[in-house]
């Protein structure tokens, strides 16, 4: 795997694919990468804010010693680290894209990523290639382009090798991956960070795999609370945990370590065991009302305004029923010059009964009463439509929602998540121009514009009855201190913080789980959010996620059934292999249709050729059961 970026974003992307897949990896970045980092605004500011809260909580604790915390600008354990100012055709080749399986470009800037993507497709068109752009619509367009580079390279080289009869020695390296699909990826950090951030808000762990337009969550029990094991049980803890040095898996822990993936009988056994297992997230909060497109008849007009033109009604039916009782015509004729004489386009009453004249007077009087209610009802219809545009107020009888703070580009990803999920959100938002109100006005969502640092404003988004608070502003000063006002409204909410520093991110999260262990805290920074979803995408379009489980890691897959000759023909029993792979789900949406994801597959289904399904792996096992060689790494499988 070949990285190549300026920012925190790639020592976190290359840690991550060392670390959790075990995979070999090269680190291009400039020089001044590695001992400057980027400013930030407002950071002196949160520092110092955020010290008198470490310092409190640190007295109370006892606790003098500072906790060191290794910098993301040193580069990641066990990387191949090279430095240049760009990633030009000379940098790429030193780092080995013509025999790596995947590169990623993760530069800050959308024309340098598209540089290099064009060159090292030129360079390996087997290569698989992960680009990071803001520009989504250039995105798709580059994905489509790439991608028919890359087939048309293939054929390329296939017509020359059938002609020649020989395979260069390039070739025979590209093969070396079959397993691997030349495509590419084109992600932004917003489309990357929302999801997770969506689903710390609801499931309260980063431990969440997202399929189907469902929440999957790894949920740890300690020991005797294994009765129910959700969809199923994905290992055992550590039989140390209950003490702090093995806590994390310990390396020499053998037996007694966790086990990935565990058969029934090995569940059985360990009764004294902490379990991980899968289950699925579901929100229980109250709904939002559902919003209407059309306001009805009722919110259109006032009250006073519905009593004038039911009294006008009522009385051109009374000047309806004298016209035909004086002149004796017929009901509907009758009818009819009464609306003639209302809107005073009749012949006048001259020479006719003196009934007659007055009827005509009086319906010409209620014709100029007429006319200022029907302009007021006009009025009052616009202003409701234009009050219909704008954004909504917070219901008085709402609770459990999410109150969001921020709409800008990554809150406004967020928003629109956990409205897919159908969960109620109340926004706050300073700027009256914020890209994010368009959206929040078309999904109805609540908004409360005003500073969050000023008093009142989480009050009015209800934040004393809300399910989780989402800080997610692009200053740090504003997300930590509406994140410790929060608190202090309520010590028990659940609190995920945006902030740009991974560094400050954890020391933060590490403070307020000090000051408040009965409530759930996460601050994580956008490249500690984007880096998973860009290591899965090197992986292959096929990996879901992963869930780390101590020192080790189970991944997520939808693999095609016939392309995996060990489930090809097997029932869903026989294909679990216990410490390898498990089944978990069975796709049975049709090509081009919405997916469909069946979760409680029967032991003895038979698995075909055209299925496709979801299940959980370790490294080795997925590399194995899709028939690659797994790379010789000092981790744990």
């Amino acid at each position: 795997m070949v990285v190549c970026g300026d920012d925190g974003l790639a020592h976190r992307l290359a840690g991550e694919l060392r670390a959790v897949y075990g995979e070999r990896v090269t680190l291009v970045v400039p020089p001044a990468a590695r001992d400057v980092r980027q400013p930030v605004v407002g950071m002196a500011r949160a520092s110092a804010l955020f010290d008198r809260v470490s310092a409190a909580v640190n007295r109370a604790a006892g606790n003098g010693e500072p906790t060191a915390v290794r910098s993301p600008a040193n580069g990641p354990v066990g990387v191949r680290l090279l430095e240049a100012a760009d990633a030009d055709e000379a940098i790429l080749a030193e780092a080995g894209v013509e025999r790596a399986a995947a590169l990623a470009l993760v530069y800050d800037d959308d024309e340098t990523n598209i540089r290099a993507a064009l060159t090292a497709r030129r360079l390996n068109p087997r290569l698989r290639l992960v680009l990071r752009l803001y520009n989504r619509r250039l995105g798709q367009r580059m994905e489509e382009l790439l991608d028919q580079a890359s087939a048309l390279a293939i054929e390329g080289r296939a017509g020359r090798t059938g002609v020649d009869g020989d395979v260069d020695g390039d070739e025979r390296s590209g093969t070396r991956s079959a397993g691997f699909d030349a495509s590419t990826t084109v992600l932004s950090d917003a489309d990357t960070a929302a999801p997770a951030l969506a689903a710390t808000a609801v499931a309260g762990t980063s431990k969440v795999v997202q399929t189907d337009g469902l929440l999957l969550r790894a949920v740890e029990r300690p020991p005797g609370q294994n009765g129910d094991t959700g969809l199923c049980t994905l290992a055992l803890l550590s039989a140390t945990t209950t003490n702090p040095a093995g806590t994390e898996g310990a390396e020499g822990s053998g037996a007694h370590g966790p086990q990935l993936l565990p058969d029934e009988a090995s569940v059985a056994a360990a009764g004294g065991r902490g379990t991980v297992v899968l289950e699925t997230v579901q929100y229980t909060g109250s709904a939002l009302p559902a919003g209407r497109s059309v306001p009805p008849f009722a919110s259109l007009f006032s009250r006073r305004l519905r009593w004038s033109l039911a009294g006008l009604v009522g009385c051109v039916i009374a000047l309806a029923v004298a016209s035909m009782v004086v002149t004796g015509e017929h009901p509907l004729r009758a009818t009819y010059l009464t609306l003639l004489d209302l809107f005073a386009i009749n012949d006048p009453a001259i020479g006719e009964p003196l009934g007659r004249q007055i009827l005509q007077l009086l319906s010409g009087l209620m014709g100029l009463l007429l006319l200022p209610v029907l302009l007021a009802a006009v009025l009052e219809a616009l202003g409701t439509f234009r009050s219909g545009t704008a954004v909504r107020r917070v219901p008085r009888g709402l609770s459990g929602h999410v109150v969001l703070l921020g709409l800008g580009k990554i809150g406004t990803r967020v928003l629109a998540r956990l409205r897919e999920l159908d969960i109620p959100v109340v926004c706050v938002e300073a700027g009256p121009e914020a890209r994010g109100l368009a959206v929040a006005r078309r999904l109805r969502v609540p908004v409360v514009l005003g500073d969050v640092t000023h008093e009142g404003v989480l009050e009015a988004a209800k934040i004393h009855r809300a399910h989780a608070l989402l800080a997610l502003t692009s200053v740090d000063t504003t997300n930590l201190e509406a994140a410790l006002y929060a608190r202090s409204l309520r010590p028990d909410l659940r609190v995920v913080m945006r902030l740009y520093d991974d560094d400050f991110a954890t020391a933060v999260y590490r403070t307020l789980r000090a000051a408040h262990p009965q409530a759930l805290t996460r601050s994580r920074s956008v490249s500690h959010l984007a880096a998973p979803a860009f290591a899965g995408a090197m992986m292959g379009r096929q990996i879901l996620g992963a869930i780390p489980v101590e020192r080790k890691v189970l991944l997520f897959a939808a693999v095609d059934v016939g392309e995996c000759p060990r489930l090809e023909g097997r029932t869903v029993a026989d294909a679990f292999r216990p410490g390898a792979w498990r089944v978990l789900a069975l796709d049975t949406g049709a090509p081009g249709e919405q997916q469909g994801l069946v979760w409680d597959l029967p032991p003895g289904y038979v698995l075909g050729a055209g299925d496709r399904v979801v299940l959980a792996a370790t490294r080795r096992g997925l590399a194995e059961l899709l028939g690659r060689r797994p790379h010789r790494t000092n981790t744990s499988a």
